[in-house]
């Protein structure tokens, strides 16, 4: 097995996260590597391009940017263990491409996914499938599945 020395965690779906943070802890305590953690904010107006009459969606926008940040910071302290190192990233634009983009600037070794099965909402929002992220993939990847018979409502529940 590889020397993972760089590891991504995608925060894809805010909730249903902690698993794979918890993942990507334990491996970057395994390896002594650095951990990212990224959530992509993808906004279907377009880069801030917002036209007459959207400036109430913009400054939505602006607000579920902030709580998405705020979120994840939370879920990232909750597992992060005495003196561990991660760098929280939040970045806006297509998922699929800003995936890609950190891990050829972070020179990233291995990322980490959770697995599950996509539904409308997630191929609106990703627009792609995991399978074709999957594949283009430059690195390693992990996919981490949920614990069985524990729904992520009562992992998180667990947790609190």
């Amino acid at each position: 097995m590889n020397e993972y020395k760089r590891i991504l965690v995608v925060a894809a779906m805010i909730q249903s996260c902690r698993i794979a943070i918890r993942q990507g802890v334990s491996l970057a305590q395994k390896y002594g590597a650095e951990l990212f953690v990224l959530h992509s904010i993808y906004n279907p107006f377009g880069p801030k391009e917002w036209g007459l009459g959207t400036r109430a969606l913009a400054e939505e926008y602006e607000k579920s940017i902030l709580d998405t940040k705020r979120k994840l910071s939370g879920l990232v302290n909750a597992e992060r263990t005495q003196g561990m190192a991660i760098k929280e990233m939040v970045r806006e634009g297509e998922p699929f491409g800003e995936i890609l983009k950190v891990i050829e600037e972070e020179n990233i070794d291995l990322v980490v996914l959770l697995a599950h099965e996509e539904g409308r909402l997630e191929f609106f929002l990703f627009g792609r499938s995991l399978e074709e992220l999957v594949r283009k993939m430059p690195c390693s990847i992990m996919l981490v599945k949920k614990e069985p018979g524990i729904s992520i409502d009562e992992e998180e529940e667990k947790d609190e």
